[in-house]
């Protein structure tokens, strides 16, 4: 069962963070620990977060205090197109520790979580089909991991 979604704070027991570009907007940032099952069936525990973007009035009107649990879900949504024009690349989905940009035909997926007062809303997920390329680095890791490897004195025959 998923956790109900829990209101964070920074290291100075702030819950509303200020924009360092424009001191009339900032976020909150909101956690939940979701239970998932991959794609070989194996059910796993996974905790995301997000931030809610908007006016600092708008954000104080919620009232919200650090670690209270509120009503909602924090939704994950891949697309095609990216959230920011901006700067496309900050929501790449990325294949864990590979480092790998998850493409469907060669186009990169993007990824970001959401909250929503919503619980019936469904994740959006974008299957991607670069599996080669992520297995390549994979097993790159696996070797650079194997070869810095070395037996001490009392391992070494």
């Amino acid at each position: 069962m998923d956790s109900k979604v829990k209101v964070t704070a920074d290291k100075s027991g702030n819950v509303i963070i200020i924009s360092g570009n424009n001191a009339e907007y900032g976020h909150i940032r909101v956690e939940q620990t979701r239970m998932e099952i991959d794609d070989q069936g194996f059910a796993k525990r996974k905790n995301i977060s997000a931030l809610i973007p908007g006016t600092i009035d708008t954000l104080k009107g919620f009232g919200w205090t650090a670690n209270q649990e509120v009503e909602g879900k924090i939704r994950i949504v891949e697309q095609l197109n990216p959230f920011n024009t901006k700067d496309p690349e900050r929501d790449h989905k990325i294949a864990g520790k590979s480092g790998i940009v998850c493409c469907q035909d060669g186009q990169p997926i993007y990824r970001k979580h959401f909250f929503s007062f919503d619980i019936t809303k469904a994740d959006v997920h974008e299957a991607h089909n670069n599996d080669e390329d992520i297995k390549e680095a994979y097993a790159a890791l696996k070797e650079d991991s194997a070869a810095g490897i070395e037996p001490n004195e009392d391992f070494n025959l």
